[in-house]
């Protein structure tokens, strides 16, 4: 055969296996036998191999998999992956839909409920219809590259279906929920018992590790499954105008959509789908543990925005959690790294939906003594949600055996420090030894976390060694440790001391904003340290601001302000500064030159699709001429830049009658 005549039987075998793909996997409705299916797999297989560099990376064959020689590159995400709010009862869901509704000043709303699949949350990316990337959500900004396992999945498609005469958008990034049937889980653990492996706790956790392997030979026995829901990013495409817009064009392109989704009409349609479901959980072949329930409208969607975790369009709805009872062997108290006591239940353990407990948090004091719950009690113990272990009452007593009830400490279990009652916060007890080593413990574990300083490899077990051994008494002492201080520890040779060490160097070129995060400053979190070194640039400009300059910028409340203003006047923290400075930590907040005053503070919004510019780089511009991005219209607002198909709030500006400009204006107004 010579190569021309290959080169079009290996399309025709490719494109005649991915429809039979499609429709086993997708559709659920085969046309041919599976030994019809295997025979035109080996016939592709035999040609590529006799012309390899007529191999498509696309190909039907690369599906078996292959193995990698290192661990997943990490990936930027285009668009934040965001997580969803939960609900736990009608009464909560019914709440969210008040506040859709008083966020869009209208009640004519659609909806779109879905089930929430319990399984893994990927992105995949293709341009010009063939799949180039896939993700994993990771925290949202940042997940990892398992592109190579991705491409197992069978009903991933490899390349999209043509639709009429549609051309493919130039990128179409997709989310997806991976998962595992019931099923395949089962017959999984039954080999793997059989191999005398560790079993897997629950088909989650079995897509979750399969997704991660180096090999993906072995991802493609496990019969992994996937449901597209969303999409993140579309460019050189017709927009779409809804999200059922969306989940349709999803199923022309041949991506497997979940056949229970179903558009409400009005809320009691969404209230109806929940109840329903709830009640054909156990019939579902995969696990759900709720509903997802979105704003249909997609300009709706923008107008309602979102925080810096959660959009405000979406939510879910969590099935009544699984309960069990168990008894209480003791109850002890861990102490945080705010210094927070906090009343934690052991537990006999118990399975759970799947998961052996064994401790359960009891929150405070004050909810020990509301549930009057005693070591030797048996208790009801609920995984709200499908995740937190919750003791939600005493079932028996153990009151006949004259148990004590529990009492608070009034030294502090980890350091004996005194133990207070929080003037701040009414149910709280805390440690005020700033040199507690279980404090500098969590402390410093949180310090090295990726959203703060980001030091990969200083994880607990190394923390807990080094204030064991006392090689650090502070979060500044880590930045004079040195390579035979790590070598001292257990499990630490040449090459792992050498990157801890390269890590804890790197990490002192972060940003402000990141130190302050990591200095676990109580009732600070991400975002407020992000607007506080955006606010004062330099930490000796924050450290001697007076708390009413803190109280004059609008994102910061009184409590946030008294926070920080408390954290810098100790004496403890102007010592820790002062080592940071000594270690050469950055101290400083990254200041973009800006090219002129004249739209210093000016208040920009953006609506409709760009196409000279990323919504990102946009908003870029704006901030480098001192300008500020807002997320939604009012009447402080100064400019509203217009894209292709605006959104609602393109109608708001113009009702208050705020200057609407495009693209070309944009950009003529950002270069003066």
């Amino acid at each position: 055969m010579d190569k021309e005549k290959a080169r079009k039987e290996i399309q025709e075998l490719s494109r005649q296996i991915e429809e039979h793909n499609y429709r086993y996997y997708v559709l659920d409705q085969p046309t041919i036998a599976d030994k019809e299916y295997d025979d035109l797999l080996k016939c592709l297989l035999d040609l590529e191999n006799k012309f390899p560099d007529l191999r498509d990376p696309n190909s039907p064959s690369q599906r078996v998999g292959t193995k990698v020689s290192v661990a997943a590159p990490t990936v930027n995400h285009k668009t934040k992956m965001y997580s969803l709010d939960n609900t736990y009862s009608m009464e909560e869901l019914k709440e969210w839909e008040e506040r859709v509704h008083k966020g869009l000043d209208t009640k004519q709303v659609e909806y779109v409920a879905e089930l929430k699949i319990d399984g893994v949350s990927a992105a995949l990316t293709y341009e010009n219809g063939e799949f180039i990337l896939g993700a994993t959500r990771g925290d949202g900004l940042v997940g990892e590259d398992v592109t190579h396992n991705i491409r197992t999945i069978r009903s991933v498609p490899l390349k999209l279906k043509p639709f009429k005469q549609d051309k493919f958008p130039k990128v179409l990034e997709v989310r997806a929920e991976i998962y595992m049937r019931r099923k395949d889980f089962d017959a999984l653990n039954k080999e793997r018992k059989k191999n005398e492996e560790i079993l897997f706790a629950n088909p989650r956790n079995a897509t979750s590790g399969s997704l991660k392997l180096l090999d993906s030979r072995i991802t493609a026995e496990r019969n992994l499954q996937s449901f597209v829901h969303s999409f993140g990013v579309l460019q050189g495409g017709e927009p779409y105008k809804t999200h059922w817009e969306f989940l349709k064009k999803a199923q022309q392109y041949s991506f497997c959509v979940n056949p229970n989704n179903r558009l409400c009409k009005n809320f009691e349609a969404v209230i109806d789908y929940c109840q329903e479901f709830q009640n054909k959980r156990s019939s579902i072949p995969y696990d759900i543990d709720g509903v997802v329930i979105k704003v249909n409208s997609l300009a709706q969607q923008n107008q309602l925005g979102a925080t810096l975790k959660i959009p405000r369009w979406a939510v879910a709805y969590k099935f009544p959690a699984h309960q069990v009872t168990t008894k209480v062997k003791d109850i002890v108290v861990q102490v945080g790294r705010t210094g927070v006591l906090t009343p934690v239940a052991e537990l006999e353990p118990v399975e759970c939906a799947g998961v052996t407990i064994s401790r359960a948090t009891l929150h405070n004091f004050d909810e020990v003594k509301r549930l009057d719950v005693k070591v030797g009690d048996c208790v009801l113990l609920e995984r709200a949600g499908d995740v937190i272990p919750k003791i939600v009452k005493v079932v028996e007593s153990n009151s006949k055996t004259k148990v004590r009830a529990f009492a608070v400490p009034k030294q502090c279990p980890e350091c004996g420090g005194l133990v207070t009652k929080d003037k701040t916060e009414q149910v709280a007890y805390r440690c005020f030894n700033p040199s507690c080593p279980k404090q500098l413990e969590r402390g410093l574990i949180h310090f090295a976390s990726r959203m703060a300083m980001d030091i990969e490899g200083l994880g607990e077990a190394v923390v807990v060694q080094l204030i064991e051994k006392k090689m650090v008494k502070d979060l500044a002492d880590i930045y004079f440790l040195e390579k035979e201080d790590f070598l001292r520890l257990e499990l630490f040779k040449d090459r792992k001391a050498n990157s801890l060490i390269a890590a804890i160097e790197a990490s002192k070129k972060q940003p402000l904003s990141r130190l302050l995060y990591g200095l676990g400053i109580m009732n600070i979190g991400e975002k407020a340290a992000y607007v506080f070194a955006q606010k004062f640039g330099t930490m000796d400009h924050l450290r001697k601001a007076k708390k009413e300059d803190f109280e004059k910028i609008y994102e910061i409340g009184p409590i946030m302000a008294e926070s920080i203003k408390k954290f810098f006047s100790q004496r403890s923290t102007k010592q820790l500064i002062k080592k940071f400075k000594q270690a050469g930590v950055n101290l400083l907040e990254p200041v973009v030159k800006r090219q002129g005053s004249k739209l210093e503070g000016k208040k920009f919004i953006f609506t409709g699709e760009l196409s000279k510019f990323t919504r990102g780089q946009a908003e870029a511009l704006v901030q480098k001429v001192g300008g500020e991005v807002v997320s939604s219209v009012s009447k402080n607002t100064e400019y509203v830049v217009v894209g292709a198909n605006p959104g609602s709030k393109y109608d708001k500006a113009m009702r208050l009658g705020i200057k609407i400009i495009n693209e070309k204006e944009f950009q003529e107004l950002i270069n003066e």
